[in-house]
């Protein structure tokens, strides 16, 4: 696998990112998707597929504990693109018993209740979204936090037996602001208010100055765990 990894990296080492998601398009045909929760890299990333007509499917994962202002910004990219962004749910029947039995806000009281939580609203819709598919793009950037410094643009998922490719990967903040800016593209106004990362609004607070970035998602919990299970590492 490695070596299968190196030569797509090869081949892709010198594009930039939207010429690296069309070639990589073409490379799989039908089988590559990206998936957004409308933060400014999705919005920058949506932008790209979006605007250059590439065949590349949208997703989102609807866990139905989103914030006001996030489906504003899902409304709005409808709208600017007339686009499909596929929504996945989490199965009906898991959330009703999870909630029957320990309440809405059973993630604050142990870290095994949220990531119980996190399983059936993102961890299982997900891997719906990806089944069938051989790349998944996400809008991952090496600065986001401790833990991503450690991946690779282009890396191989073991947990979901796909490639996983990142093309905003070395990217700065002010680098994806100012696309924003350039491209006139409409973004979360959380992001202005102190939320660098936006999940589900009973888990993700605004960010205090000097805080790490993902310091603002499941705040009580210990820095390490920090973590939802999407993007876990090998």
């Amino acid at each position: 696998m490695k070596e299968y990894l190196d030569e797509i990296a090869v081949q892709i080492k010198d594009m930039g990112p939207v010429e690296a998601i069309g070639f990589l398009a073409q490379k799989f045909p039908g089988q590559i998707t990206f998936s957004t929760s409308f933060g400014w890299e999705d919005q920058v990333i949506t932008d790209m597929i979006f605007a250059n007509d590439l065949p590349v499917k949208v997703f989102t994962l609807e866990t139905g504990r989103l914030f006001p202002e996030t489906y504003y910004v899902w409304n709005r990219t409808l709208e600017n693109y007339n686009k499909p962004i596929h929504a996945f749910y989490p199965d009906v029947e898991a959330l009703e018993e999870m909630v029957s039995k320990k309440g809405p806000n059973s993630f604050y009281e142990s870290v095994e209740n949220r990531k119980e939580c996190c399983h059936i609203r993102k961890i299982v819709p997900l891997k719906r979204a990806l089944s069938g598919n051989k790349l998944w793009v996400t809008g991952i950037r090496a600065d986001q936090s401790l833990n991503r410094h450690d991946m690779a643009n282009l890396e191989w998922d073991e947990g979901n037996q796909l490639v996983k490719f990142h093309p905003i990967f070395e990217w700065s903040l002010e680098d994806v602001k100012a696309y924003i800016k350039k491209n006139n593209i409409v973004y979360n106004t959380l992001h202005d208010r102190g939320f660098p990362s936006i999940g589900c609004a009973p888990c993700t607070r605004a960010v205090q100055p000097g805080e790490d970035f993902r310091a603002g998602r499941w705040w009580w919990e210990d820095q390490s765990k920090k973590e939802c299970g999407l993007h876990a590492t090998q």
